[in-house]
């Protein structure tokens, strides 16, 4: 009787375990930093790196160097990332871009954004978009070239 009822005990764990929970990536509208109209939705069919970060924070101007180079590598494969910039001056996002030689889009928070990605409570955070449009992984922290290549192997 107990190896049934174990046994039921461990098929109810992996059946509820194996129910992972799809969550798509709201769509957002945003100006990028020349005032170009930037929608999530203009991305449908790739992956796409959001990066949360501040011209403030030492962490965020630490890993775009790595988000550069990633970008250099992936950009060809269908894989995209938008910075956008949160609680910075306009000015000095623009001075950032010049100085890192940011080569992916990069736009203002419109102070909307991050609540629609559950309140980002610290920056940098990084959302990974599948294909689907569904968020695949969010990060809090600053993450290396290579934490997005071996996440985006996974899903490519």
């Amino acid at each position: 009787m107990k190896s049934i009822l174990l046994s039921v005990f461990i098929v109810f764990l992996l059946l509820s375990c194996s129910k992972a929970e799809i969550t798509k990536a709201p769509d957002f509208t945003l100006q990028d930093i020349n005032g170009k109209v930037l929608k999530l939705s203009d991305y449908k069919g790739k992956v796409v790196v959001i990066n949360f970060w501040a011209t403030w924070c030492p962490p965020c101007l630490a890993e775009i160097p790595d988000f550069v180079k990633f970008y250099n590598s992936y950009k060809e494969k269908g894989v995209e990332i938008i910075g956008i910039a949160v609680s910075s001056d306009i000015n000095d996002v623009k001075k950032i871009i010049g100085e890192k030689k940011i080569n992916y889009p990069v736009c203002m928070s419109d102070g909307k954004v991050e609540s629609q990605y559950g309140g980002i409570r610290a920056v940098p955070t990084t959302f990974i978009i599948d294909k689907q449009g569904n968020i695949y992984q969010k990060k809090i922290g600053s993450m290396s070239e290579k934490e997005l290549t071996e996440i985006i192997k996974g899903i490519l």
